[in-house]
């Protein structure tokens, strides 16, 4: 199949030097397979989306230089889609209503232990568990190699909807990247391990499997991750070229000093030959 990239943010603040690394890893690695590279905007979180958010993210990705492929979509504007998706899941057998509260899951274990599977008496309000009986266990990424997981963490039931009955994004993301024929995904290594659970729905909707690269994340001094739940200082529009320089070495892409100063697309043109030879490739 023909590679189909994306690089699908969350609304919840501008980006930030750790959102630029995964920005420019996925239109790398796109680009270098001659492939299409999409913007997503997912926001089915919808009380923690901002919808200026969002349009400062697109500014911002335009700015430092990496223009995407086709339409931005809006995981907030596909509701129906989830739901047609949930509703297959639900016939042939694989969902299952449930009232547990975090506190009393957390109080029986690290785990959902499946309590609610036959229980008949299910109340108001419920979320909606996927019967994950062909859990993945391990799989392949081309950044980290052979991934085993944790047998209790990879077979868990997971949320496909919420209590709240907001549609939760282990199920949507997988929706869209189906939906958008995704073959490959690069992105951050703070979402290596829930890839288990979307392969594991990938598997009941396809037999195609999407490739999985999980990069490095950069790091505050504290050692945190750079988030906006962490105050991840705003990608700063009068350095472009420095950010994405930083963003190359971070990547261990090594670029000459001189391209320090150069536009944006001289930068990038010569990001993507060092990509097709690199490491990632």
């Amino acid at each position: 199949m023909a590679y189909c990239g994306r690089f699908a943010p969350t609304p919840s603040g501008p980006l930030h030097f750790g959102s630029l690394i995964a920005a420019l890893g996925s239109y790398l690695d796109a680009k270098a397979h001659a492939g299409r590279w999409l913007v997503r905007i997912e926001d089915v979180d919808k009380p923690r989306a901002q919808d200026a958010a969002a349009d400062t993210i697109l500014m911002q990705l335009e700015q430092h230089g990496l223009h995407w492929d086709g339409e931005v979509i809006k995981q907030s504007q596909r509701d129906d889609l989830y739901q047609h998706y949930l509703q297959r899941l639900h016939t042939a057998g694989l969902t299952y209503r449930c009232d547990c509260s975090r506190r009393q899951i957390k109080a029986n274990g690290l785990y959902y232990s499946g309590y609610c599977r036959h229980r008949s008496n299910v109340s108001e309000p419920y979320a909606i568990r996927f019967c994950n009986d062909q859990a993945e266990l391990h799989f392949t990424d081309r950044y980290q190699g052979r991934v085993d997981l944790e047998p209790a963490f990879a077979r868990e039931d997971f949320v496909l909807k919420r209590r709240d009955q907001l549609y939760a994004y282990q199920l949507a993301v997988v929706v869209d990247d189906i939906e958008q024929g995704v073959t490959d995904i690069v992105r951050g290594s703070d979402l290596l391990l829930p890839s288990s659970w979307q392969l594991s729905l990938w598997q009941q909707f396809t037999q195609q499997q999407p490739r999985l690269m999980h990069l490095p994340l950069a790091l505050d001094p504290q050692g945190r991750k750079l988030s906006k739940q962490n105050h991840a200082p705003a990608l700063d529009s009068s350095r472009i070229s420095e950010n994405l320089f930083q963003a190359l070495q971070f990547l261990t892409l090594e670029p000459d000093a001189a391209l320090r100063h150069e536009p944006a697309a001289i930068i990038l043109e010569w990001a993507l030959q060092r990509w097709s030879v690199s490491e990632f490739f």
